[in-house]
């Protein structure tokens, strides 16, 4: 379900391996950096399908190296390009 970063997103190149994948988060003063890195990861779920928390981690285990899924969910949630249940079971990409 990887979706490749587009040349166009060569802001990007600094974060990214040569499989493609992010090897660390743009700093507090690189926030498009951050928006268009979090952009590229919601676009990597399913609209109008529900994940469980280990898929959203598989999903985005599969495009970075840093190891902190969580740190991504939570800017996932955050920036409200997806959402979660109350209990934190279900997650989807918002509309």
């Amino acid at each position: 379900m990887s979706t490749p970063i587009s040349p166009k997103d060569d802001a990007l190149e600094g974060y990214l391996n040569e499989e493609r994948q992010f090897v660390r988060l743009p700093g507090r003063k690189q926030k498009k950096k951050l928006d268009l890195m979090i952009s590229f990861l919601a676009n990597q779920f399913e609209q109008d399908t529900f994940y469980s928390e280990t898929q959203v981690n598989e999903i985005l285990n599969q495009n970075h190296t840093f190891d902190d899924p969580a740190t991504l969910r939570r800017l996932l949630i955050g920036t409200g390009l997806m959402e979660r249940s109350r209990d934190g079971r279900k997650y989807w990409k918002a509309k």
